[in-house]
């Protein structure tokens, strides 16, 4: 008999790491000894989303949502839910200012904005088995390419769609395809870019975890488009969920006659292969990453000659990533005039002229409700920070909002009205990029902020281009000068020089764009920056060679928490009397600050 009850339990990396394959066991054994195993199914499943909360257990169809779930809580739980027909109301979702539990996944706020394409089958398939997403519909797409259209018919659905590549550089696909196809030559290939270097960014990691078929039958699409026979996926190798079920998909869909030969009986041959990459940065730029498919070394080439004519092993490539091949199918199952429908601008005379369909987005920093986030193009950045992500946490007021990853831009809060998408973020002096986000605090320091991220490029770098590599570390000399209050104005104007010079000369996209934290730091926050050059301080109080910790005696309590946790034995003072900092010692780790209770520590 079929179940009555589905228990969704997320095994994504982030839930993962959180012990729920060890709550999706307890389960399963509880399940066993109340006699239930007829009447509940447990499935896993790929990122839920809402990472912050996780583990994440959701039950169907009665569409429970359950959040922070123990080993300890499945009792309870099965006692509660399966047996006595009523939600656990200590694992129910509580709004981060307070108020009634939500029961109702649709009902939380994180949730309920969002448009799902991408993410169509987040926590709702097992990544593991094929008859999951072949009963979400899944090849039904690729059924009908094979069997009622033409390859130029397919392009032009993609082109009409307004597709543009979810990698970053925003490029539409339909018209990428469309010059893949008229290249010379008998052997094509389509490449997928799982790279994803970002820091803090995971979107393309959650969906070859939750939903590697989606990309293969994409792919295979492109691939009947162009007219290519094999396929690669270039996965990091920091990612071995996502290469694991990348590959069991793969042999799925061999099985299934849906990859290799003649595939459905249409005449049509493809296959794929799983291609890992040592974790370079810069192998997310497509001739870089064809480079490390060779085997040689991961630097990027001028593109005077395109990709999608003389690629890998100079032979017509067409690369996009995996958000774009994702979102192919829905394209052709529902049809380009659905998809065009969502999102801003107009496409129908210029394929550049719109950003159509939804982002996914990681979103992350001084926000309650981090995780992974897929919104119609268009969506504001305040809808995005306060509405999905629940704001800022108590006692923080928001300050800049850096999108695109580390070649993005810091954009302040008079732009949060600012619709996301490609080219109004381009015109703020950030980028889409692959869809980080991280909220700042107003106790984030936009100088020490814009030096994490240079450093990050200026290590990543390849080296083999003058401007990226000398201009990075200039720039990072720059904000290190400036961060320890040894900086000159003079310092400042050559910092914003150099950046442009960076973003004018670089060979590939990764110098072009890294200067973008430096220069959205001086567009925006000029005055913050020039407070380190002439006032020798950091608004923010994060630039450790410019503050200086002391205790308000007023405010001391004598609890002596601050001293025990002071790794240097610095803080001085009789237990309920007040406590002194010895500045010679102290090493300004902020731990006396993090652990008062009373507000009594000062940062000056």
């Amino acid at each position: 008999m079929e179940p009555r009850l589905s228990v969704l339990i997320c095994s994504g990396t982030g839930c993962a790491s959180n012990k729920s394959m060890e709550v999706m066991d307890a389960l399963r054994k509880e399940i066993a000894t109340r006699g239930l195993e007829q009447e509940v199914e447990v499935v896993q499943t790929g990122c839920q989303g809402f990472c912050a909360v996780g583990p994440i257990v959701y039950v169907q169809p009665d569409d429970v949502f359950y959040q922070q779930v123990g080993v300890k809580d499945v009792p309870r739980l099965v006692e509660e839910h399966f047996l006595k027909g009523r939600p656990y109301k200590d694992k129910l979702y509580v709004p981060p200012m307070g108020g009634m539990p939500i029961p109702k996944l649709m009902d939380i706020p994180f949730f309920k904005s969002q448009v799902l394409v991408a993410l169509r089958n987040k926590g709702l398939i097992d990544p593991e088995k094929i008859e999951d997403y072949i009963a979400r519909d899944g090849y039904q797409a690729l059924a009908r390419v094979l069997t009622e259209m033409k390859p130029e018919q397919v392009i032009e659905c993609v082109t009409k769609s307004g597709l543009r590549g979810r990698g970053g550089g925003g490029f539409p696909t339909g018209v990428k395809w469309a010059s893949a196809r008229k290249a010379s030559g008998d052997i094509k290939y389509v490449l997928c870019n799982g790279d994803e270097g970002d820091p803090g960014a995971f979107m393309d990691r959650s969906i070859m975890e939750g939903d590697p078929h989606s990309v293969l039958e994409g792919m295979c699409i492109a691939a009947f488009a162009v007219g290519s026979s094999q396929g690669y996926v270039y996965v990091r190798k920091e990612y071995p969920l996502a290469v694991q079920r990348i590959e069991v998909a793969i042999e799925q869909a061999r099985e299934f006659g849906l990859l290799g030969k003649d595939i459905l009986g249409a005449g049509f041959d493809f296959d794929v292969e799983v291609r890992r990459g040592a974790g370079a940065f810069v192998c997310g730029e497509s001739t870089a990453l064809m480079a490390s498919i060779e085997g040689n070394p991961g630097e990027p080439r001028a593109k005077y000659i395109h990709t999608v004519d003389a690629g890998l092993w100079n032979r017509p490539s067409c690369l996009n990533n995996v958000e774009t091949f994702a979102n192919v199918p829905m394209i052709l199952q529902r049809g380009w005039e659905w998809f065009s429908s969502i999102g801003t601008g107009d496409v129908s005379q210029d394929p550049w002229g719109g950003s159509k369909g939804t982002k996914v987005f990681s979103i992350a920093g001084d926000v309650n409700n981090t995780g992974l986030i897929e919104v119609p193009m268009g969506t504001t950045l305040r809808e995005i920070v306060f509405d999905i992500a629940g704001g800022l946490p108590e006692g923080k007021r928001f300050k800049a909002v850096q999108t695109g990853g580390p070649s993005g831009g810091f954009l302040p809060e008079s732009l949060l009205n600012l619709p996301v998408d490609f080219d109004r973020l381009v015109e703020a002096g950030s980028m889409m990029g692959s869809g980080g986000m991280v909220v700042l605090g107003h106790d984030k320091c936009m100088v020490d902020s814009a030096k994490f991220f240079i450093d990050f490029t200026a290590d990543e770098s390849c080296g083999k281009c003058t401007p990226c590599r000398i201009g990075s570390k200039i720039m990072l000399q720059s904000l290190e000068k400036i961060s320890e209050g040894k900086a000159t104005e003079e310092d400042v104007e050559q910092l914003e020089r150099v950046a442009h010079e960076v973003a004018n000369l670089s060979l590939c996209g990764l110098g072009k764009s890294a200067p973008n934290p430096v220069l959205t730091a001086l567009r925006y926050f000029r005055d913050e920056v020039m407070a380190h050059v002439h006032e020798k301080r950091c608004p923010a109080g994060e630039c450790k060679a410019l503050i200086t910790y002391s205790i308000d005696a007023g405010k001391c309590t004598g609890c002596t928490l601050c001293a025990k946790n002071c790794p240097t034995d610095c803080i001085t003072g009789e237990r309920k009397a007040a406590h002194a900092i010895v500045t010679d010692r102290c090493i300004k780790c902020g731990s006396c600050k993090i652990v008062c209770n009373f507000d009594a520590v000062v940062v000056q």
